[in-house]
């Protein structure tokens, strides 16, 4: 259970109407098929040792004390298994009859817990919790109990029955703002034209509504088909998302999936919920520690893995980057945009996107003003580009030289231009970002910063130079989204004709990401950026899971490294890593200080977007735990 993954199920067995002992029988071998495929929590359908379609027989002394012998027998024949289970079954309490789970763990039986609502021959839950006992055993009955591993605490289960899910409040409500991470549904909900999707839908917005893992197992193989056919619908989700599904009428009997409780808990912290009154009564297991495969997650976590929704999530973000320029120009009465051109990325999408926010406002593609300044590492290629792609979309474009006045620069400071140290590079930047602003001034106009997200989360940027503007439209653009983003612009004024924005477009796309302040070799460019501080790919991976999903380094390495293999070895990514961290920390100052943009998705990091981090915090704590997870995982 390290790094809060755990291994689930839902079971889909082959029951007999009416047949406890049998069923239990089918049960046990399911369940050990289960713990030795790694699954520590398992969930049964609903009356699983009964079936769900057993009607007026539910009522019978004689089946219920069939019931209370099979369930004895599956304790017994569990009690070996390292694995908590959840069997549904019919239960007599106090002359009432009750739908139930009942929770296994070891051959003892921890609680049992009814349904909330009454239906058919059932009653509906008691208010109060009691203590019963039951197949031998003596446990606590109700609603409101939370199953809680002794050596992961975070590992909390509670459960609830079939359309309990439904309830305006179902009880995985209560049970989640209580502490449990972990719901189970035993589940019989009829087959019928668009349920599945119904069910489907439902299980995933509960998840995220309620920040949790959810596992459901639905009624199928065995059930009485007289009037209602069930298919076995199986869904386990985590805070939204559906990590596995067993499709209507399967006759694969076990459903799995890893899930990552750590990942709930960090979600639940961001989501701030409050928590509800009254009394929960916690019942104690002890899972044995056991190593978890690492799950498969994606490389590019900022960029949709669907080619469909990747066009959808581009279109998106164009809109509400444009949406918001064309406002603030609007607000601030400005008469034009005015953005400083390289021929990278970056500024590419910045001049796209003041384009868009012109046609909005009704103003002429002249009044975004396209500046391109070169200086000592400018290249043939990225220049041209600049100009071409201002060209072929009707901006304004103009050339400012400001080698001269960096000279200057350097001789009033008494600054010798054959030391390419930071201040040769930064004084190109704020002189660039001096001229855009004065320009602006003249015209009226409003400057539009460039600068990117993964920029941001590395301090790769100069201190009031290009980090510092009058409004950053892609502060929330991660740079692994950036080549997307201007492929699909590129896309769309091919598939109108404009195939002279598509083909500049294209060749900026295949240019080496530079910010240029450094002499070019042979006219090619010489400073690299991932060369210097590493792949963005590896950046933006780990800016994901350490900011949006608040993990520790060594989980986050241990993740890289399964989905970075072969391409990266264990070495080079605990080297940029740890990279990230220092650079993370040290250059927080930076980014106390943006300038407004708009927030694009879940994870900003601007001081007014709710990220708020102390610009002098240490990061010796972070750079312990990737240390000590390298060594474990076998690091030099």
């Amino acid at each position: 259970m390290k790094d809060g993954f755990l291994i689930v199920g839902a079971l889909n067995p082959n029951a007999g109407v009416g047949d406890p002992k049998a069923n239990a029988s089918e049960l046990v071998s399911l369940a050990e098929r289960a713990a030795d495929a790694g699954i520590s929590v398992l969930a049964t359908p609903e009356l699983a040792l009964t079936t769900a379609t057993a009607g007026e027989l539910y009522r019978s002394t004689c089946l219920l004390a069939a019931v209370e012998s099979a369930l004895r027998d599956y304790l017994d024949g569990t009690a070996d298994l390292d694995l908590l289970s959840f069997i549904g079954l019919p239960v007599a309490v106090g002359g009432k009859l009750y739908n139930a789970a009942a929770a296994a763990f070891r051959g003892r039986l921890l609680g049992v817990v009814p349904k909330s609502v009454a239906g058919g021959v059932f009653a509906g839950a008691p208010e109060e919790t009691t203590v019963i006992s039951f197949a031998g055993e003596t446990c606590l009955f109700g609603v409101r109990q939370l199953f809680t591993c002794e050596g992961a605490p975070r590992i909390t289960v509670a459960c609830e029955i079939g359309d309990d899910l439904t309830l305006p409040v179902p009880p995985s409500v209560g049970h989640a703002a209580a502490g449990a991470t972990l719901i189970v549904n035993l589940a019989a909900d009829p087959e019928t034209v668009g349920r599945a999707k119904f069910r489907r839908d439902l299980v995933a917005v509960h998840s995220e509504r309620i920040k949790s893992a959810y596992v459901y197992a639905g009624a199928g193989r065995g059930e009485s088909g007289t009037d209602l056919v069930f298919s076995g619908h199986g869904l386990i989700a985590e805070t939204g998302k559906i990590l596995a599904e067993a499709e209507p009428f399967s006759d694969e009997p076990i459903l799995s999936a890893t899930v990552d409780l750590e990942y709930v808990l960090s979600e639940r912290l961001r989501s701030r919920a409050a928590s509800l009154p009254g009394i929960w009564d916690k019942v104690s297991f002890d899972l044995h520690e056991r190593a978890i495969p690492t799950p498969a997650v994606p490389r590019l976590p900022f960029v949709p893995g669907d080619p469909a929704e990747l066009k959808r999530r581009c279109d998106l973000i164009l809109n509400i980057q444009s949406r918001a320029l064309a406002s603030r120009m609007e607000r601030a009465y400005a008469k034009r945009a005015v953005v400083g051109v390289s021929g990278g990325l970056d500024s590419t999408l910045a001049l796209l996107v003041s384009a868009a926010a012109a046609d909005r406002l009704g103003l002429p593609r002249t009044a975004v003003r396209a500046v391109t300044m070169p200086c000592f590492g400018t290249t043939g290629r990225t220049r041209g580009n600049a100009e071409k792609l201002a060209e072929s979309l009707g901006a304004s474009f103009s050339e400012v030289d400001i080698k001269a006045s960096v000279s200057q620069h350097f001789k009033d400071i008494g600054h010798d231009p054959k030391n390419t140290n930071a201040v040769y590079e930064n004084a190109q930047a704020r002189e660039r970002t001096q001229v855009l602003m004065d320009i602006a001034n003249g015209e009226g106009g409003l400057v539009v910063g460039t600068g990117d997200l993964s920029e941001l989360s590395l301090g790769w940027a100069t201190y009031n130079g290009d980090h510092m503007s009058m409004y950053g439209v892609n502060a929330g653009i991660p740079k692994t989204l950036m080549r997307h983003l201007v492929s699909a612009v590129a896309d769309d004024y091919e598939a109108k004709g404009e195939n002279a924005v598509a083909a500049v477009l294209r060749d900026i796309l295949d240019t080496p990401v530079s910010p240029e302040l450094l002499p070019p070799e042979n006219g090619e460019i010489a400073q690299k950026t991932e060369g210097i501080v590493g792949p963005y790919e590896l950046h933006d991976f780990f800016l994901w899971y350490a900011v949006r999903c608040g993990f520790a380094p060594g989980k986050i390495l241990r993740l890289a490294a399964a989905a970075f293999a072969p391409d990266y070895p264990l070495d080079e990514i605990y080297r940029w890593e740890k990279t990230f961290f220092r650079r993370f920390f040290s250059q927080q100052f930076k980014r106390s200080c943006l300038a407004d943009g708009p927030k694009i998705g879940s994870l900003s990091l601007s001081p007014r977007g709710g990220f708020a981090m102390p610009s002098d915090a240490g990061s010796e704590a972070w750079i312990r735990d990737l240390d000590q997870r390298y060594a474990e995982l076998g690091g030099r």
